[in-house]
């Protein structure tokens, strides 16, 4: 008789599995959900660009909505790390098994990216790794670093993983780096964390996001969550409140779209009202900037919003100087 596999190996056998069961019938989105199909010469052309110096996007990876409408305009989040992940989330379409070595020419691949695509804002995220024993943070450190040498008047947005039990010194070190913008995305309220997000725990990104702000108060922090995931609306409200006592600058809200059938279900399409709604709450409750609509995404429209904040934040001093 053969030993079983580890549990961790048999998750993510089963999620890259073929489905055993008749493949459910696909949920219709709403009108407020479609978007254009992808084209045009300057979609080509970031494609071509990425490919050409072996980067990752989790625009392609994550099967982002807004693809087209990003690369039109020459706007790419650069998925650093490899493009495979060592967790398997339930929300996500990101592929996941033992990832690659990591590439030493990566930050300058990422630097040469920036400056053809002439991007004054760049958003940097990464698959986990936890098969490192820093979870990639160097990685990250050194994509700041080049990006700083290379590109120096690009803003620089970073969307770290949690780093699973050495998330203190990974984050201090990227911090000392010095980024503009530190996202970390909370993905959805703590009940769904087991079946959603169980390699993760809730408290432990409230933490990391805290610690970046009592390290760099200056960094403006960013967090992102998606509903239709069979959330409460009072939960909602309780983790903007979360995210309001962590220092919490930029709150992210935007539809869960059902990668493939294997992945969590869409319990539900959240009507554009409803998203103005819960963005009038989170202004209520003092971020200093939300995105709340069923396409927003982390990086959407993040060169937009970097602006928007400096104003927020330059018009807030001014108030307190008063």
């Amino acid at each position: 008789m053969g030993v079983a596999p580890a549990a961790p190996t048999r998750y993510l056998a089963a999620m890259n599995a073929p489905a055993a069961l008749p493949t459910p019938p696909k949920q219709r989105k709403p009108d407020w959900i479609r978007v254009k199909a992808p084209v045009g010469e300057n979609f080509a052309k970031t494609r071509n660009l990425m490919r050409d110096l072996g980067l990752a996007t989790v625009c392609e990876e994550a099967a982002c909505p807004n693809i087209g409408e990003c690369w039109t305009k020459k706007h790419a989040t650069v998925m650093i790390l490899g493009d495979t992940c060592t967790r398997a989330c339930a929300f996500c379409n990101v592929k996941t098994g033992m990832p690659r070595a990591v590439d030493p020419l990566e930050p300058e691949h990422v630097a040469v990216a920036a400056a053809e695509l002439g991007l004054q804002h760049i958003v940097v995220t990464s698959v986990d790794r936890d098969d490192l024993p820093d979870g990639g943070a160097s990685q990250f450190v050194k994509v700041i670093q080049a990006l700083r040498r290379e590109t120096p008047n690009t803003t620089i947005e970073i969307l770290t993983p949690d780093f699973r039990n050495k998330s203190e010194e990974a984050v201090a070190r990227i911090v000392d780096a010095g980024p503009d913008v530190y996202n970390h995305n909370l993905e959805t309220v703590p009940r769904l964390y087991p079946t959603i997000r169980p390699g993760a725990r809730y408290y432990a990104s409230l933490r990391l996001l805290e610690q970046v702000k009592r390290l760099s108060p200056t960094v403006f922090t960013k967090s992102g969550v998606m509903v239709g995931l069979g959330e409460q609306r009072l939960e909602v409200h309780q983790v903007m409140d979360d995210m309001r006592s962590a220092g919490i600058d930029f709150l992210t809200m935007g539809q869960y779209l059902q990668p493939t059938p294997r992945h969590a279900t869409v319990e539900e399409f959240v009507t554009p009202d409803a998203f103005a709604a819960y963005a009038a709450i989170a202004r209520a409750k003092g971020f200093l900037l939300v995105a709340a609509s069923p396409l927003t995404r982390s990086s959407y429209h993040a060169g937009d919003d970097f602006q928007k904040m400096q104003a927020a934040r330059a018009e807030q001093l001014a108030r307190r100087a008063r």
